[in-house]
């Protein structure tokens, strides 16, 4: 049997988050251009040697970027956008991060737990959106029927002489010609970017015979596009632009991940590709059928190892899928985890203060390594027998855990209610009801959620979590924090008031901290986009809330004003999709679990008097199939989830939501169905164009567009305010409207949050006054 191991890519954020703190300095002007390329060099170096060790046949190269992935392909293909204004004297280097963060741009800021970047009056940024269905973020190519593609390779070969250097044989890795295009946006109507697909495979092609000349024997091309539904014409591109690309005379690894092929399966196994990798976590069930479409001269490269998420892989079970597999094609396999491993941590090493049962449940990037050598060991009839006794002790151990199985937990699942995602009435008598309660005034204003997080208050946060400022004091301090932020919104004049959350660092890791079934990791970092770098909690167990974990500090900051105070919580699908879910039950019952967990606090806090409660879910979008087919089933748990939380209620209780940095006119159905009373959504950076089509499907409850972008230091005016509040008039009826900004404001300082917010309550006394 021959078994090759490798893997599509690597983290490259580095065992301590050694490129963050190369990239943040070198911003700041602290660290030249050639000391910030001397990290990277050691970064690469360090990673290939892992893998070597790890007894990989070939390190991956090309998959390191110093921002992102995408965007060193727009320099590689030599298709920057012209308005950029690039000149000849500026390095590559320095174009690269002009694209990722604008001119004139300030450090890059993250508020909602999403990604967004800001500039001042200079060069707008590239936009970002999510790369498919992870949370992991790409710059968006800008293509337009002017542009231009030519070859700037110097990079990418660089490294690949880097690598050789070094001894070790090299697998080229790029995004596909294809895939590319699809990731970009059109800058022009009615312009169709697959039309440049014709200019796009002659640079493609040089490429591929620069890299064969180098030595390259394997470039591994990602088309993770074929797991879409795609528009036929894009279908039927594929099989021309690899004949094309095939008589290069490198070896082509077509790479496939995220989602099952489906009709595009034997399409796919047909193309003139010399071997074709598949996700044999996200879709199992293809795999026989891949085996016996696959022509046997081809490699086939199984994703058997979980690049998503962060379990140990169950080695026994993979080894029954592996060897039918093995045999059907002769002995020859490539054996790789299902995706690039930047989605998962870098290693296990570090966690020392981890709990010893879960750190033997978990597998970081450098784990699965060692994983795919035991799986490639075992199948050459050479099994590393005590490595892989001690893994079946870990998995055994998983499940028989009685912290991961909580009676009580599935009790309650099973005696639910049909009517416990059901308020008492419906959306017209509960607004008749609340305006009675609550006598706000037109245009209400208000805010999402977070006030700025000041110095002061992450020093005292950290100096509590050391252990050296006693719990007594830091709830003083936070409890005079919150009092600050209360004083200084009735000074604006604000109608419903927020307590500012100066307690919590982050709005998923606050609650996980505080709920049974949660873990956290010190050093389990995954890069988000450039230089940020996101710690999910792991949801390892059975979900429930041992005690309330927001009433006192909301009740404190109601006791110091007549105005209402909002009651702020996170929504249990933005908790799951925002954590390292558990893959031993499905995401609808874990999302149950949280959904009733949440569901005690929202009735904590109305037993405690608060009449407007927050109930944030961004993250409701973004967790969708990539196949549209199965989205239906997906919103159905995912809202019933949210309603569940919410619907323990009266009537005269107020509920929010906020979404943000999402496209939501898709499933604006699915959005009326969680019953809010009042959602707040990001709408300034579309200059109100999301409103539309909420007014088109004639949204029935409140809503407050946001009036301003918090992710740009640029102040709005009151004048800007009002012409968006006008457009927002003409398609919400005007008795629904709620004025508010379009996220949370922990990542602004105060100055230019007070001057903003007092605009913006100008701009609301305004439209009431005409």
């Amino acid at each position: 049997m021959t078994i090759r191991t490798h893997i599509l890519g690597f983290p490259r954020i580095g065992a301590a988050r050694e490129l963050k703190r190369a990239l943040e300095s070198h911003w700041r002007g602290e660290v030249s251009e050639a000391a910030l390329e001397a990290t990277g060099r050691q970064l690469r170096a360090r990673h290939w040697a892992l893998q070597r060790d790890a007894g990989l046949a070939c390190v991956t190269v090309g998959d390191f970027a110093f921002y992102d992935q995408v965007a060193s392909h727009i320099q590689l293909l030599g298709c920057e956008p012209a308005r950029f204004n690039f000149t000849p004297e500026q390095s590559p280097l320095a174009r690269y991060f002009t694209m990722a963060r604008g001119a004139d741009a300030h450090a890059a800021h993250a508020g909602c737990g999403h990604a967004h970047h800001e500039h001042a009056a200079g060069t707008a940024a590239l936009e970002m959106t999510k790369w498919f269905d992870t949370n992991y973020h790409y710059l968006v190519p800008e293509l337009s029927p002017q542009t231009q593609f030519s070859l700037a390779c110097e990079r990418l070969l660089a490294e690949v002489a880097e690598a050789q250097a070094l001894g070790h044989e090299v697998k080229a890795a790029l995004i596909g010609p294809l895939t590319f295009l699809w990731l970009g946006k059109e800058k022009t109507p009615g312009f169709e970017r697959l039309a440049l697909l014709e200019q796009l495979l002659p640079v493609y092609g040089a490429l591929l015979d620069r890299l064969k000349q180098q030595g390259v024997a394997w470039v591994q091309l990602d088309e993770p596009i074929l797991g879409l539904d795609l528009p036929n014409a894009w279908r039927s591109a594929f099989e021309s632009a690899y004949w094309q690309l095939n008589q290069v005379g490198v070896n082509i690894l077509l790479a496939t991940y995220f989602s099952p092929l489906e009709e595009n399966l034997s399409l796919t196994c047909r193309l003139p590709v010399a071997g074709l990798h598949v996700d044999g976590i996200r879709a199992p069930h293809e795999l026989t059928s891949v085996t016996d479409w696959l022509p046997a001269h081809k490699v086939l490269s199984v994703g058997i190892v979980d690049g998503r998420n962060i379990w140990r892989t169950d080695l026994d079970a993979a080894l029954a899928v592996l060897q039918p597999l093995a045999a059907k094609r002769n002995g020859q396999l490539w054996l790789a985890p299902s995706c690039s491993l930047l989605h998962v941590p870098f290693s296990l090493e570090a966690e020392t203060d981890l709990d010893g049962d879960i750190k033997s449940w978990l597998a970081f990037a450098t784990e699965k390594l060692t994983e795919l050598a035991l799986l490639k060991g075992a199948l050459e009839g050479h099994p590393d027998d005590t490595a892989l006794a001690r893994s079946r002790r870990a998995i055994a151990s998983r499940r028989a855990s009685p912290r991961v199985h909580r009676a009580a937990v599935a009790q309650r699942l099973q005696t639910l209610s049909p009517t416990v995602d059901r308020r008492d009435s419906g959306f017209p008598q509960r607004q008749a009801m609340q305006c009675a309660r609550l006598r706000l005034p037109d245009f209400p204003t208000t805010t999402i959620g977070s006030f700025p997080q000041t110095a002061a208050i992450r020093a005292a946060r950290a100096s509590h979590q050391r252990g050296e400022l006693a719990v007594d004091e830091y709830e003083r301090q936070m409890r005079a924090e919150i009092a600050h932020a209360v004083v200084r919104q009735e000074a604006l004049g604000l109608d419903v008031l927020v307590h500012g959350e100066a307690e919590r660092k982050d709005m998923v890791e606050y609650f996980g901290e505080q709920l049974d079934g949660f873990a956290f990791t010190r050093h389990g970092w995954v890069q988000s986009y450039g230089s940020r770098c996101v710690k999910p909690p792991v949801i390892y167990g059975d979900v429930q809330r041992p005690a309330a974990m927001t009433v006192a500090w909301t009740v404190h900051a109601q006791s110091l004003t007549d105005k209402p105070m909002k009651g702020m919580l996170t929504g249990p699908v933005t908790l799951l999709q925002w954590s390292f879910a558990r893959d031993d039950q499905p995401r609808a019952t874990t999302a149950l679990q949280i959904a009733l967990a949440m569901r005690d606090e929202v009735q904590d806090l109305e037993t405690a008097g608060i009449g407007i409660i927050q109930i944030d879910e961004p993250a409701i979008r973004e967790g969708l199939p990539l196949r549209r087919g199965q989205w239906d089933a997906c919103l159905d748990w995912a809202t019933r989830a949210f309603r569940i939380a919410a619907s323990v209620v009266k009537d005269t209780t107020q509920i929010h939501t906020h979404m943000c940095y999402a496209e939501f006119n898709d499933i604006l159905p699915q959005i009326a169905a969680m019953d809010a009373d009042v959602i707040t959504i990001e709408t300034s950076r579309s200059d109100m164009q999301l409103l539309t089509g909420f007014g088109q499907f004639q949204y029935p409850n409140e809503i407050g567009p946001g009036v301003y972008d918090i992710h740009s230091p640029r102040i709005p005016t009151t004048v800007d305010m009002v012409k968006l509040l006008q457009k927002a008039s003409a398609v919400i009826p005007s008795a629904n409207l709620w004025v508010n900004p379009d996220c949370g404001l922990k990542t602004r300082g105060w100055a230019e949050t007070e001057v903003a917010l007092k605009n913006m309550v100008a701009a609301a006394r305004q439209m009431r006054a005409a």
